[in-house]
């Protein structure tokens, strides 16, 4: 199979073009276009087009000035995804070798006790490699990692152990926030492979054992209006399922309500979105037996339509 995950391609016999964001099987392939329809084509159907390249896809250009043994990095290797640039359904791993070491990379794939050598190469200093592409709707199927690092320097400086992860990635893995990946420059998950150690503080362990009965939470005071939409409540909501993203927006509801009698606001618009009313009907359904709740309403139907409740607190 020529073609890998995130190539722009153009259909030999018709006028449509897009990405491919989908390896069937050696001769299949899915490439989904403008519409964000995914389309099944035979790989000899369609031809690449080059001048396309994902974000982050150059490695860093190393530094060739000699380096002074005071700046020398030995830690900050990381694997850094990030979804393709115009195929959204597309993410791609990249090994961050934020270290003054060269890296001696290998990155083999186990699915079903069938092994793949998917990456094998050298990593120049404070530079990235792309290892690996996959299709976010396949996070379940995705296959275990089994990635071989080797450090490498011609300095007198002594390489670390070999670096031997194995490894299958799961939801949890992305359920931080984004934040900009070391030499990509690129929002996405970031997962450290070379840990730093751990230090044991004994003074805050033991601080954290005799908290004083006095120290509470603070409940930051909340806007009027609070967006429950999972898009603005978590990066990963791509791989949560349904019920997962229902507890996440009715936690945050439960939160923000708790927030905004604490700080007695009057009324509060909480936008569910219309939908299949699901989120809707167990917001109203603790509104109805709040305390602190005098009535609720739909809100301002111009603006929301049947999107959002106002609340109305005593």
């Amino acid at each position: 199979m020529k073609y890998k995950l995130g190539d722009f391609v153009r259909f030999v016999d018709e006028k449509m073009e897009g990405f491919v964001t989908r390896i069937i099987d050696d001769q299949m392939i899915g490439v989904t276009g403008e519409d964000e329809f995914e389309i099944p084509v035979l790989a000899s159907k369609v031809t690449t087009v080059h001048g396309y390249e994902p974000a982050g896809s150059k490695n860093a250009v190393a530094d060739d000035k000699p380096m002074q043994i005071g700046e020398f990095e030995k830690k900050g290797i990381y694997i850094g995804i990030i979804a393709d640039a115009k195929a959204n359904s597309v993410v791609h791993f990249y090994l961050v070798n934020n270290t003054s070491f060269q890296l001696l990379a290998a990155l083999t794939t186990e699915k079903q006790q069938a092994f793949k050598g998917e990456f094998a190469e050298a990593i120049a200093p404070k530079s990235t490699a792309k290892i690996y592409s996959a299709q976010l709707a396949d996070l379940q199927l995705w296959p275990r990692f089994i990635l071989n690092v080797i450090y490498n320097t011609k300095q007198n400086i002594e390489p670390p152990a070999p670096l031997i992860i194995n490894e299958k990635f799961k939801a949890k893995d992305f359920s931080t926030s984004k934040k900009p990946i070391p030499l990509l420059k690129e929002p996405g998950w970031m997962i450290r492979l070379d840990e730093p150690e751990m230090v044991i503080d004994a003074q805050k362990l033991k601080e954290s054992f005799f908290k004083s009965p006095e120290e509470k939470t603070v409940l930051d005071k909340p806007t009027s209006e609070v967006d429950l939409h999972i898009e603005k409540l978590r990066d990963d909501y791509q791989f949560l399922q349904s019920s997962e993203i229902l507890n996440i927006q009715l936690a945050h509801f439960h939160k923000t309500l708790d927030a905004g009698i604490v700080h007695q606001l009057s009324d509060m618009v909480f936008i569910h979105g219309a939908g299949n009313g699901t989120l809707r009907h167990e917001l109203q359904k603790v509104l109805s037996k709040h305390p602190k709740v005098q009535t609720f309403m739909d809100a301002r139907k111009e603006k929301f339509g049947y999107g959002a409740t106002k609340v109305i607190l005593k």
